[in-house]
């Protein structure tokens, strides 16, 4: 391994390991605050809540079941998903392993929830006139940023590509 590769694995890797720090510490602070209130219901401003819920689907609550064989079977797809991403972050040697470190930091936090609590605290609830998005949580942001910034640079960069 060449020390130019080594250099980018490491930071990669801080990428990684920071984007599941900064979830985890989110989540520790929300789970805090709900043991000790009872519940997580902040109002922050006009267009921002902390609401605590409980996800045992996917990203942003899409495919939640209560039956314990389906959770278990998205749970491993999502470990295969990760291991593939990791194995994506090896292999490229080009500004895409950035993206998916954020996209990698942010599904390891949402697994590891889904390992030790069985289901995903999410808690970021943004509404506008009475229309409420899906509640969220960090980890989804570094997800949705991620997989963003992974297609700009799939349109653009191949686009760049093709008309040289």
């Amino acid at each position: 391994m060449n020390k130019t590769r080594l250099k980018t694995f490491f930071l990669n890797f801080t990428i990684l390991i920071g984007v599941f720090l900064i979830d985890r510490v989110s989540k520790f602070y929300i789970l805090k605050l709900a043991e000790v209130e009872g519940s997580v219901d902040i109002y922050v401003t006009p267009y921002l809540n902390l609401f605590l819920i409980w996800n045992k689907g996917i990203a942003f609550g899409l495919l939640s079941v209560n039956e314990s064989m389906m959770y278990n079977i998205i749970t491993l797809v999502i470990c295969l998903i990760v291991i593939v991403i990791l194995f994506m972050m090896w292999k490229n040697d080009n500004i895409k392993t950035y993206f998916l470190a954020l996209v990698a930091g942010g599904a390891l936090g949402n697994l590891y929830d889904r390992i030790v609590h069985t289901a995903v605290p999410d808690f970021i609830d943004l509404h506008f006139n009475g229309f409420h998005w899906f509640v969220f949580n960090v980890a989804d942001i570094f997800i949705t940023i991620g997989i963003f910034c992974l297609i700009l640079v799939e349109l653009f960069y191949n686009n760049k590509n093709i008309n040289e």
